[in-house]
């Protein structure tokens, strides 16, 4: 299961809220609900958050068993 507990991390140390983070990326309070449930996400909206907090994927997800 991927999930995003070091996005939200990654958020705080860069002062990102998610206000910031929906207008800087395009993407809309569905998709940071899903993020907050750790629900799927597509690759291209991983690749904007990437952009705006200037890191790297496994700045913001993660891979546990």
């Amino acid at each position: 299961m991927i999930i995003f507990d070091r996005l939200w991390t990654t958020m705080e140390k860069k002062n990102f809220s998610t206000y910031k983070l929906r207008e800087s990326c395009g993407i809309d309070s569905k998709t940071i609900r899903r993020l907050k449930a750790n629900e799927n996400i597509e690759t291209k909206t991983l690749d904007k958050i990437c952009s705006a907090l200037h890191c790297r994927i496994e700045d913001i997800a993660e891979f546990v068993e």
